[in-house]
């Protein structure tokens, strides 16, 4: 594919036209894609990278089907929602099937249904308000993460998801107290941003008695996590049972598959109690013929590609591996997930949980170099996310693990169980560090010590340290 622009020039006019907090991957060494297929991305040189991130490319880089799909009905018609059109009723028909009966009315958008840019929904994210100068708004009411490795309530609890809900019911009665009403809890079904947290069952069930019995309704947030990505479910609320079905669902990312498309779903009873309000909605590029002829391709593939059945399987293998590394690597603390949605969370002592935030980083640059693409997230940025294409394969996984336990293995080796000091071979003196800077210096004294080992340890303390040295003393 012919570039535009060489690398170093794309930086530059990225720098100066796109605002500064639009952030890239691997900011310290960002990588140029120019074209993907499946579960592969490649960069402006030819070089191939196995994608462990993009829930957005839900059935596949750029799958034929859905290029076809959306090219045929570009040729005939793309108009809004106002014009009578058979795609848009035919994917909320569609769409709905694939829900609980009660939930059959839908709101197409052209973006993330929920993820926020509007203050309005900035003030109700956590991951969103607590990175901004913004303090919680007194009309907002932050639960515990249902979180049993670091959380409140622990595995070793005899009833997580009481004691978690409890919070909630606590949180509700404060709310009265204070004559506030409720009008919405809502909450990812499992959380992606939070860490890859995986509710304990019955948590969302008694939450929802909780919130119904105030008044309020029950928004489960799928974008990220539905569409057969938990194998066993098409949308990961089912997983809590046939007994819990949310008042309203929030749908995108991969519903498109890289297109851009969104949906709300909800009751006839609500959809009927926001019309009687007078307030019309009206979205321009919602619902288009085009992307409901997308949004038909990837359910489709979905179906005919068995593609929940591959993440049963795949996703199955790959935990199945990745707890023998959990057994072999101290870093490792947790391996939690389900079908093509896992969390490595990585930690610095294993009893005491104390999140590895600068040793994720460093995997993730390392696996780069290792062309395999990952993210740290949660609120330490300690966990390893995993949530590729649908397509991702037996091979694919233990590929990625094999070079995951690699860089481990040498990073474990390099901190020398866990040590945060380095000490120079000329001096007796023991200079401490952040964890971050002690990272920086490994990366060089790795890569010294595979070009020549016997310059493994001076390439730690030398004139790296003395660099180092300078810049911690500013």
């Amino acid at each position: 594919m012919c570039e535009l622009y060489s690398k170093r020039d794309t930086l530059a006019l990225r720098g100066k036209h796109i605002g500064p907090s639009c952030k890239v991957f691997f900011a310290a060494d960002p990588i140029k894609i120019v074209r993907a297929q499946r579960q592969y991305m490649f960069d402006e040189k030819g070089e191939q990278y196995l994608d462990c991130i993009n829930n957005v490319a839900h059935v596949g880089h750029c799958h034929p089907e859905v290029v076809k799909a959306a090219l045929k009905q570009m040729e005939l018609l793309n108009t809004n929602s106002r014009f009578l059109h058979d795609n848009i009723v035919e994917y909320a028909k569609r769409l709905s099937a694939t829900l609980p009966e009660k939930l059959s009315v839908c709101y197409f958008t052209n973006s993330g249904a929920y993820h926020g840019h509007l203050s309005s929904l900035i003030e109700i994210s956590p991951y969103k308000f607590r990175k901004g100068k913004d303090v919680k708004k007194e009309f907002v009411h932050v639960a515990p993460v249902p979180d049993t490795y670091r959380g409140k309530y622990r595995e070793d609890h005899a009833d997580p998801a009481s004691a978690y809900a409890d919070e909630v019911k606590k949180i509700i009665e404060e709310a009265h107290n204070s004559g506030r009403k409720i009008a919405a809890f809502i909450a990812e079904s499992m959380q992606s941003c939070g860490g890859q947290i995986i509710p304990p069952a019955g948590y969302f069930q008694k939450v929802a008695e909780y919130v119904h019995g105030a008044g309020g309704v029950f928004i489960a947030d799928e974008v990220q996590v539905g569409f057969g990505r938990v194998g066993t479910h098409f949308w990961s609320f089912q997983m809590h049972g046939k007994d819990f079905v949310p008042d309203i669902i929030t749908m995108g990312k991969p519903m498109g598959n890289g297109h851009p498309m969104a949906c709300v779903v909800t009751t006839k009873e609500i959809a009927e109690a926001f019309s009687s309000s007078g307030m019309e909605y009206f979205n321009t590029f919602g619902g288009n013929p085009v992307s409901c002829a997308v949004g038909l391709a990837v359910l489709d593939i979905i179906e005919n590609e068995d593609l929940q059945g591959n993440a049963t399987r795949v996703g199955n293998y790959l935990t199945e591996l990745l707890n023998k590394q959990k057994a072999k690597h101290t870093l490792i603390g947790d391996i939690r997930g389900i079908g093509l949605f896992i969390g490595i969370d990585l930690v610095k002592d294993p009893q005491k949980r104390t999140p590895a935030t600068a040793e994720a980083q460093h995997v993730i640059y390392k696996m780069k170099e290792k062309r395999v693409l990952l993210s740290a997230d949660g609120p330490h940025r300690n966990v390893l996310k995993i949530k590729p294409p649908m397509c991702f394969t037996e091979e694919d996984a233990k590929f990625m693990v094999d070079q995951l336990d690699g860089i481990l293995t040498v990073l474990e080796e390099a901190l020398g169980a866990k040590t945060e000091s380095v000490i120079s071979e000329t001096t007796p003196c023991k200079i401490e560090m952040p964890m971050e800077a002690h990272l920086e210096l490994l990366n060089d004294s790795i890569t010294d010590s595979k070009e020549n080992p016997s310059r493994k340890r001076n390439g730690v303390c030398t004139d790296k340290h003395s660099r180092l040295s300078k810049r911690l003393k500013t």
